[in-house]
């Protein structure tokens, strides 16, 4: 049984980086364990693609990368070897009909990640990976692994070890950061966790409420020197989607938040605008007539910006930068993702840890972060099939 059995190769973690890697190492023919904590495999995965599974952006290298931050040149080699033309023929080869957006975003013509994820499992199926679902990794002993499991205790044996454990968010599908102890207690270093792709908290005043499930379109967020012309919804806790997520991580690290209500029109025809008569009409009708702000913008204007300046001049600077109040970030638990983690001072350039030979780390448990829109995924896929592939080379060296 698994008690009794040396495994090339235990991979503890069902998402994407932990799929990957097992997929490399069971293609090499190694004997392959994959361990998830939860009674499913990939469910922040199958959640991720709810609202349609982005799988990667389509730009070229140059204009991938920074989109990693700090942690781009570290990953560089990764994404390098499994970038966004990988990753849309690694989806082709398990059957999914992709498209590409107007903005570059990749993702399958179903939209939804069950199909994928049925159509991998199925392939690892075929590689001869064993799947353990509900255990829960514990630490080492010695050098076995340990697992609570519904059985009891368990403890394996393995050549070499792929942790794939995610991040801190989402502890329901089973990011839950509990690991980062276990790794502590070996004397790595590690990141605090911070909440990254996270909602925005609001108190709004209470002539909001009529606005709440309405979309922010054709603004432009600023948050130092991250924009983002993506759009955003008025709930009623605050503002959330993908136009607030590109930010979050600069107003989480202090930077003030402001959005340019008409991106495409200049202060100075703005002001041309709202200088024109009148006459009876009240400011709110003006503002509708002459900008054409529409419902959202318009009560984000009131929110923010109350009282309105009279002078055209004035108004239109406010309509340009309107700072935008809030509470600070939805909790992390909350958060789509989350920085922090694993430093990349404790791993080799093959994400094995130095002071663990033969372990290998992956996935958003490593210390990087990046905005939605397929980054999140590319940084994932890219560094589980990295780990998957050094750990099948120091099985080759044993």
């Amino acid at each position: 049984m698994d008690q009794e059995r040396v495994w090339d190769a235990v991979v503890i973690g069902g998402g994407p980086a932990g799929l990957m890697a097992a997929g490399e190492l069971a293609a090499q023919g190694h004997s392959v364990l994959l361990v998830e904590a939860k009674p499913s495999l990939g469910r922040k995965f199958l959640m991720a693609g709810k609202s349609g599974l982005n799988l990667t952006k389509d730009e070229p290298l140059a204009q991938l990368l920074p989109h990693f931050g700090a942690a781009a040149e570290a990953m560089a080699p990764m994404i390098s070897a499994f970038d966004a033309t990988a990753i849309q023929d690694w989806a082709r080869g398990l059957g999914q009909v992709l498209f590409t957006g107007s903005t570059g975003r990749v993702f399958p013509e179903k939209m939804k990640a069950s199909p994928l994820l049925r159509a991998w499992l199925g392939q690892l199926d075929g590689l001869g990976v064993t799947q353990r679902t509900r255990w829960r990794w514990t630490g080492w002993r010695g050098a076995d692994l340990c697992f609570d499991t519904p059985e009891g205790a368990r403890l394996i044996k393995a050549r070499s070890t792929v942790l794939a454990l995610g991040g801190a968010s989402w502890s329901r599908l089973g990011s839950d950061g509990g690991w980062s102890d276990i790794l502590a207690a070996q004397d790595l270093s590690l990141e605090p966790f911070k909440p990254a792709n996270a909602g925005l908290l609001v108190d709004w005043s209470a002539h909001m409420q009529g606005q709440y499930g309405q979309p922010v379109k054709g603004v432009k967020w600023q948050a130092g020197s991250i924009a983002s012309r993506g759009e955003a919804v008025i709930s009623a806790r605050g503002l959330e989607g993908g136009g607030i997520y590109t930010v979050s991580a600069a107003v989480r690290d202090g930077a003030d938040l402001r959005v340019d209500l008409l991106p495409d029109l200049s202060g100075v025809e703005i002001t041309k605008r709202l200088a024109r008569p009148r006459g009876k009409a009240s400011l709110a009708n003006h503002l509708r007539r002459s900008l054409k702000l529409g419902a959202a913008r318009t009560a984000l204007l009131q929110e923010f910006g109350r009282p309105l300046p009279q002078d055209p001049a004035s108004l239109a600077t406010l309509i340009k930068a309107l700072p935008v109040n809030h509470a600070g970030l939805r909790p992390m638990d909350e958060a789509i993702s989350t920085a922090g983690g694993l430093k990349w001072s404790e791993l080799t350039p093959g994400l094995m840890l130095v002071k663990r030979p033969g372990t290998f780390c992956a996935g958003e448990m490593l210390d990087w972060e990046s905005p939605t829109g397929g980054y999140l995924l590319t940084g994932c896929f890219a560094t589980g099939r990295w780990a998957g592939q050094g750990a099948a080379r120091y099985l080759a060296t044993q």
